[in-house]
């Protein structure tokens, strides 16, 4: 019998301490999203809606034009689904193309494009076929190019961004057996010995980590004299000895992607392959993070253009009762829903991207409520057209075309998306750390006196610096223009999103007396109160879609490019979304929350194993979690690179 890995025992504190230590501590630029959780609706910021150059216009379009004949005539969908494999002609393809570096410098070999248009790529490509979005968006996000660009000496970048722009994939190797969005517990080390670290562990869900030619590996460095220690990050070459891919994983959508579990065993990396200092490998992964997360609500804007048009195309030509279907309410009333999202969440994608490549502002939230929102979203607007659909919407596409009928991959699309509401942060998790970002002001005025480990002084100094901040911040909270009937009037064109703008100022300053008023009652408790913290991030959310919708229609009236149906599409979702806000607010103290925690307490105890009863479970056997003992591979090396 094979003995399991003992796990790793942290402490709750503990665990936050290193999450927090990971954080970007300071705010050196502005936030719309941070103000708009403070009750402050800074409009300035985002409107005039941030336009691009017309260089970087020029080079984008050029590309995205090449892109789309390659995706056109090179990528065949629907045989990546059923085989399950990227063919190695369309990896040797994309190569050739330069879409290995979207994001790398020219001067690397790279095509220098900018955040917008990398996003524009992704969603182009990320429709095709997710499975290849996939690849490029892990290998370029998150993998070796993006920390290498942000923290890497410029011995690193002469040594391999060339390669990753042209000739080799990357992966981001954090999450292990046992340890998810958990950091405190990793258990893969890097012990320095001489000039090198030795690497020893087992990481899992490596994306891209199948196939990859170099990997970004975070480790927990043991502190000794000369080390600091710490989690740190290395640029690993995954043909090194000793490092084993000992399983190619199979998910229920993504069928191409290639993703799997790697092991390292004695594996020597040089120092100088080290980026960043000793202990700072979380920070990196978090500030990559912050940008690199915008790549998944734009393969989700793009997975809602493709449910329009083909629910747009779909409910025309059926009909039922004498009229095409989408005359029906019923079905009118999705379609509906699916335009108006598709148009706010690529407002909020483009919004986020052009900021980001601005650099004026700090978009961490910005873009952890992007990919929020659109993850949750698109798997909606997935699941309303597989409802549009019908048993059609069922069926795989291979069994609509074997019987004569457009073969329509409505059912893998929905299951395509499914997982990008736990990908680089799942929505609680995320919910968790919107939440902390947004509260970040009161913590840095008030948190000492909640902390049950500072002492009596320091909850005094907390108590007065608090008591200064509150008599400032408070009154602020209780009028605003959004009670001025001519505020915002520049967003009137016939159609009004001006009401809308002023909801926005309206709602943000209620949200903000909410969460004060929690943080009042609660106290040190408030971080329990994770559906409280979920609903109040869902309704910043909503708002941050209402504003890019709002700026994003006012854009195209201005530039007179679909003005008037942008300002319809803004108004029905901003219509629809403050529905949903309401609902939020209604929730925040008219929960089940507290009987939900008895009743968890109860199924953990076994109190409700009779409702179990008159079932069979089809699992096999097995361990919850697999065994991840540092050592030797047990498994034949099932590592696959392009082209071998």
């Amino acid at each position: 019998m094979t003995a399991t890995t003992p796990r790793t025992t942290v402490t709750e504190r503990e665990a936050r301490r290193v999450a927090e230590a990971a954080r970007e501590q300071d705010w050196r630029k502005p936030s719309f999203a941070k103000e708009l959780f403070l009750g402050r609706f800074r409009l300035d910021l985002i409107h005039p809606h941030p336009l691009p150059d017309e260089e970087s216009v020029r080079r984008g379009e050029e590309f995205l034009a090449k892109l789309r004949a390659f995706c056109e005539t090179q990528i065949d969908a629907a045989r990546i689904e059923r085989e399950a494999r990227i063919p190695d002609e369309v990896v040797a393809g994309l190569k050739e193309l330069g879409a290995l570096g979207m994001k790398i410098d020219p001067k690397y070999g790279g095509l220098g494009l900018t955040q917008l248009y990398y996003n524009k790529a992704l969603a182009l490509v990320g429709s095709i076929s997710p499975a290849v979005g996939a690849l490029l968006s892990a290998h370029q996000s998150i993998g070796v190019p993006q920390p290498l660009k942000m923290f890497g000496t410029q011995e690193q970048k002469d040594a391999f961004l060339p390669r990753c722009a042209r000739t080799d994939i990357s992966a981001f190797l954090l999450t292990e057996p046992d340890v998810g969005s958990d950091p405190a517990r990793l258990a893969t080390t890097a012990v320095p010995d001489g000039d090198d670290y030795v690497l020893d562990g087992v990481k899992l869900w490596t994306t891209n980590g199948v196939v990859a030619d170099l990997l970004v590996v975070m480790a927990r460095v043991p502190k000794s004299e000369g080390h600091k220690g710490g989690i740190t990050a290395f640029v690993v070459e995954a043909g090194a000895e000793g490092v084993t891919v000992e399983n190619r994983n199979a998910f229920m959508g993504l069928r191409g992607i290639e993703n799997g579990v790697t092991r390292f065993h004695r594996v020597r990396v040089p120092a100088a392959h080290r980026i960043g200092p000793e202990g700072a490998g979380l920070k990196i992964a978090l500030t990559t993070l912050n940008t690199g997360r915008l790549s998944l609500p734009a393969m989700c804007a793009g997975a809602g253009k493709w449910c329009l048009a083909i629910a747009r195309q779909w409910s025309a030509e059926r009909e039922q009762w004498g009229k095409p279907v989408a005359l029906h309410e019923a079905v009118g009333s999705k379609i509906s829903f699916i335009a108006a999202t598709t148009f706010a969440l690529e407002a909020v994608v483009d919004l986020s991207s052009q900021m980001a490549d601005e650099d004026r502002n700090d978009i961490r939230i910005e873009a952890a409520l992007a990919k929020l929102y659109g993850s949750e979203m698109a798997w909606t607007m997935a699941d309303e057209l597989v409802q549009i659909r019908g048993g059609r919407g069922y069926e795989t596409a291979e069994s609509l075309r074997a019987r004569g009928e457009r073969p329509v991959p409505a059912e893998q699309m929905l299951r395509d998306l499914r997982i990008n509401r736990i990908f680089e942060g799942s929505t609680e998790i995320m919910h968790l750390l919107i939440a902390r970002e947004a509260v970040d002001a009161h913590l840095s005025v008030a948190g000492d006196l909640i902390d049950p480990d500072k002492p009596l002084s320091a909850k005094a100094r907390a108590g007065a610096n608090a008591g200064v901040f509150y008599a400032k911040w408070l009154p602020k909270l209780v009028a605003g223009p959004g009670q001025l009937p001519t505020a915002y009037s520049e967003f009137k064109h016939g159609i009004d999103l001006s009401g809308h703008l002023r909801y926005v100022e309206r709602t943000a300053r209620k949200l903000a007396r909410s969460t004060f008023y929690a943080m009042s009652r609660w106290q040190g408790r408030m971080e329990t109160k994770q559906g409280f913290l979920g609903r109040i991030v869902d309704i910043g959310a909503e708002l941050f879609a209402m504003s890019a919708a709002c700026v994003r229609a006012e854009r195209l009236w201005r530039e007179g490019e679909h003005g008037r149906e942008a300002y319809q599409l803004a108004d029905v979702f901003c219509r629809q979304a403050r529905i949903r806000v309401e609902e939020l607010f209604g929730r925040l103290w008219t929960n089940t929350d507290d009987l939900d925690r008895k009743v968890v307490r109860g199924v953990l105890a076994g109190a409700y194993t009779w409702l179990e009863e008159g079932v069979l479970d089809p699992s096999g056997e097995g361990p919850w979690i697999a065994d991840a003992t540092p050592g030797p591979p047990t498994r034949e090396n099932a590592r696959r690179p392009f082209g071998s």
